[in-house]
């Protein structure tokens, strides 16, 4: 049961940092690279982003929240006893949920780069 629970807040976790990357960071880092017509053209194509920028505090904060349960629900001390009895079966799910951790602090760390950092950083270089 322990290893579903693990699972699901690792599926979960790179599904809502994967949303931040999608909702927040590619509008910003399209305006940053492109220009304000190809945000225009994006929109237009996915209308469906403006209201979700619109919420990108929510957005990033269920996604931290998710970020540090998993974490601690993998990093965290316990009781090898379970991996004995399970076998190899417990190291390979532990290994997919490093990996999937890691992969959504990555997309986390770019989402929130473009989202709250890239064009307080860009303005403060324009001088």
């Amino acid at each position: 049961m322990r290893d579903l629970r693990r699972k699901v807040i690792s599926f979960l976790t790179l599904f809502t940092s994967t949303g931040t990357l999608i909702c927040c960071a590619l509008p910003a880092m399209v305006a940053a690279v492109a220009g304000g017509s190809a945000v225009a053209s994006l929109v237009s194509a996915f209308p469906w982003l403006i209201p979700l920028s619109r919420q990108k505090f929510w957005f990033f904060l269920v996604a931290g929240v998710l970020l540090i349960l998993s974490a601690i629900l993998i990093y965290r001390p316990r009781s090898k006893v379970a991996c004995t009895v399970a076998g190899e079966g417990c190291e390979v799910a532990s290994g997919f949920s490093k990996v999937t951790f890691w992969v959504s602090v990555l997309i986390y760390s770019v989402g929130f780069f473009f989202a709250y950092l890239a064009v307080p950083i860009l303005r403060w270089l324009e001088g």
